[in-house]
């Protein structure tokens, strides 16, 4: 048989033929095309082998990024291992899916924390959690629990409640605030307790359960004594805050009430309202409307002087006619409501805006001039001569004293006793030295001559009229 050599390819244009002889190097041995082996491919296996333990380095690492560290716990449960969302996703789960089976006279109701509305900060816990304690800080493996609070909805577990133990439950009867129109304040009527399941303590219990990684729990469904939501003492504070408001209720011009508002006309204003167990305060803001529509003519008026008695020092003696400031109210338009919103928050002083105008003050210096030798008296106001007359003062014997003198006192009416004499109920008596006034004097007729025991006698109108022109502190000069 003829063997077959492999022999490069041509370089011609011809594909050397299989099996063709042919001569080489003068020699007559025979060569015989034969057919090309492909090349071995080499072999990558440690290339596939190297990418696998990447892959699953690269995919630890994401773990490790994106999980919570392995031993953390939410409110008593695990969440270690697992992303934020999963985290909630479990404790939320865990919450809802507690059992509680309440035991009593009644017979035993299963209920789940779902039922009685449970409900937990699943998602922000989770965050938390991951956030302080993630997979890739491997110190912070098996942290401290975090603790997370539990709570029912009282209306949704009140409702459920109710209605597998109707018996355990009976309403409390809130204290509540009235006015009494006989006494014009605010009384209070008490409370009344009433039985129901304890909620508060069955949320510590469920709480509890969650913690110790249990998935039941019993609690009694016998009924207890359930308080009015609103006590005695709430009520009776509220009182006391709103009979204070009567108090001090009106609309103020400073530190004047220039228009206070009566206790009954205050309690129609005021609306008091049980909400959800608290006692909060509801304004009319249409009824305070009625009396801010009023406010111009109590308030607006022109500004009055005042006038006042002096002395020579310009000291006030008496005041004739008291000052009053001009006022204008300003804009009233928004006030109903903003005291509607003050007494509702328990403030009963609505401050006004008021523009003012002062007033001016006239000084009236009155003096009183007795002249003996004319025997008349003058009264002089600011020097200028009000009133003169006749008059009678004292005898030689008993002569009226002279000098400076002041006021000093007023009697309108008394008896004159002397060593020698007694006279009845004479009038008009104004003191101004011991023993010695002005007065009237009725029985004579003879002013202008002297006639009496010292005081100054005249007819009572004209006693009257010093008796109230002057005022305690007038000058009064006695002289020949």
């Amino acid at each position: 048989m003829t063997d077959l050599i492999d022999a490069p390819a041509s370089s011609g244009s011809e594909a050397p033929v299989p099996n063709e002889t042919l001569a080489l190097n003068d020699e007559d041995r025979p060569v015989q095309w034969a057919p090309r082996e492909p090349a071995p491919k080499k072999r990558r296996t440690g290339l596939w082998i190297g990418l696998g333990v990447a892959a699953v380095a690269v995919a630890a690492g994401v773990a490790s990024v994106t999980l919570i560290a392995p031993g953390t716990t939410i409110a008593g449960i695990p969440v270690g291992g697992l992303t934020p969302a999963a985290a909630a996703d479990v404790v939320a789960s865990r919450v809802a899916g507690t059992e509680i089976m309440l035991t009593g006279a009644g017979g035993d109701q299963v209920v789940t924390g779902a039922d009685l509305g449970a409900s937990i900060d699943a998602r922000a816990l989770a965050d938390h959690a991951f956030s302080a304690h993630p997979m890739w800080k491997i110190g912070d493996w098996s942290p401290e629990p975090i603790a997370g609070e539990i709570s029912l909805d009282h209306t949704v577990a009140n409702d459920a409640l109710r209605g597998l133990l109707p018996t355990a439950f009976e309403d409390a009867v809130d204290a509540t605030v009235v006015f009494d129109e006989a006494s014009g304040t605010y009384v209070t009527t008490a409370a009344e307790a009433g039985t129901g399941i304890d909620i508060d303590a069955l949320t510590t219990a469920l709480a509890s359960t969650v913690a110790d990684g249990e998935a039941s729990l019993s609690f009694s469904g016998d009924a207890t004594e359930a308080p009015a939501a609103i006590s005695d003492d709430e009520a009776t504070a509220a009182a006391e805050q709103l009979n204070g408001m009567l108090a001090s209720i009106g609309f103020y011009v400073g530190e004047e009430r220039t228009v206070p508002i009566s206790a009954a006309v205050a309690a129609t204003w005021i609306d008091i309202v049980d909400d959800e167990g608290e006692i909060t305060i509801s304004a009319d803001q249409d009824a305070i409307q009625a009396v801010v529509d009023t406010l111009p003519e109590k308030i607006n008026r022109a500004a009055v002087d005042a006038e006042i008695v002096t002395n020579s020092a310009g000291e006030n003696l008496r005041t004739l006619t008291e000052g009053a400031t001009g006022r204008e109210l300003g804009d009233v338009s928004g006030a109903a409501a903003a005291f509607a919103e003050q007494l509702e928050t328990g403030n009963a002083v609505y401050a006004l805006d008021v523009s003012e105008t002062a007033f001016e003050t006239t000084e009236l210096f009155r003096r009183i001039d007795l002249n003996l030798s004319t025997q008349t008296v003058t009264l002089f106001e600011n020097e200028k001569v009000v009133e003169s007359w006749l008059v009678s003062t004292g005898l030689p014997a008993t002569p009226t004293p002279t000098g400076n003198f002041t006021v000093f006192a007023y009697t309108s009416i008394q008896d004159m006793i002397g060593a020698d004499y007694r006279t009845e109920d004479v009038k008009w008596n104004t003191w101004f030295a011991p023993d010695i006034a002005f007065h009237g004097a009725y029985w004579h007729n003879n002013f202008g001559h002297q006639m009496s025991h010292g005081c100054v006698n005249m007819p009572e109108w004209q006693a009257e009229y010093v008796y109230w022109w002057s005022a305690v502190g007038t000058e009064i000069s006695v002289h020949w």
